[in-house]
């Protein structure tokens, strides 16, 4: 497998992250993977030309395993996806929202339906994944189970859609990095670009608000920032962050300068196009 135009991502086919490659790479091959660490393989061994991350939602905040994995990694960030969360109630062919008992669906999505499961009495069964509740809720045949998941995982499993859009807030949105093993060639700096940074700081008081204190002077959004512990130890910490603008651009060069002034270290993971989606009302 050459792994061009294949793009991996964690789950079942028919899972979220799968919907998202869809939509963010129209005509590729969508590759399943169990672990995070499986989708960040398969692009460093050549199965895949690239991987779909998911790094945050707007409900559930951030995912845990992102944010220390992609500073071993060894990808670049390409790009970004924000994919609407439309949670989708499943269930066998002939059954109907009368028929259903218990909802089977991942954590996080089921603390995302309370509503539907409150109005229809269901009992909730926490499973490891949506699109693999979809596929229990195939095998099992019976109609007192449903599922919670996309539209995609009940075209893929030929399961109905007994009601849509069961979620409980309209704004549940997951917003994907896009990686690669090597950089796209960039634009001059212009426009339009996020950037995505590791830096590092000692423990002590003022280190983060000096590092980070250029970018307010030079006027310079940060839409993300993540921090944790380097190796067990706490004399040091290390961030990743997101911030609006190009590399090069006076600016976001005017900030990095000054954090690199106060910061041990300093590496840029990613210069990309933001997506669309962040003008949308």
């Amino acid at each position: 497998m050459s792994g061009e135009r294949i793009i991996a991502f964690q789950g079942r086919p028919g899972a979220y992250s799968d919907l998202a490659c869809r939509q963010a790479r129209p005509g590729w091959t969508t590759l399943p993977c169990q672990t995070f660490a499986q989708t960040i393989a398969a692009v460093h061994d050549g199965q895949a030309e690239l991987a779909m991350l998911a790094c945050e939602n707007s409900l559930a905040g951030r995912v845990p395993d992102i944010h220390a994995l992609l500073p071993e990694a060894g990808l670049f960030i390409v790009g970004e996806h924000f994919q609407r969360v439309e949670h989708c109630l499943l269930g066998i062919a002939g059954s109907t929202l009368a028929d259903a008992r218990r909802v089977h669906t991942h954590p996080v999505a089921m603390a995302q339906v309370r509503g539907v499961i409150g109005e229809l009495g269901l009992d909730p069964v926490v499973e490891f994944d949506t699109a693999g509740a979809a596929e229990m809720v195939r095998k099992w045949g019976r109609k007192e189970d449903v599922a919670v998941a996309s539209s995609l995982a009940a075209e893929l499993n030929g399961l109905e859609i007994l009601r849509r859009n069961v979620e409980d807030a309209a704004h549940n949105t997951t917003r994907f990095y896009i990686a690669s093993r090597r950089p796209d060639t960039l634009p001059p700096a212009g426009p339009g670009f996020m950037t995505t940074l590791l830096f590092r700081v000692n423990n002590q008081p003022g280190a983060l608000y000096k590092a980070l204190g250029g970018l307010a002077t030079a006027g310079v959004n940060m839409t993300r920032l993540e921090s944790y512990m380097l190796e067990g130890s706490f004399s040091a910490t290390q961030f990743l962050m997101d911030v609006e603008g190009h590399p090069e651009a006076p600016p976001l060069a005017r900030a990095l300068d000054e954090l690199s002034f106060f910061s041990e270290q300093q590496e840029i993971l990613g210069v990309y196009p933001a997506s669309p989606f962040r003008h949308t009302p």
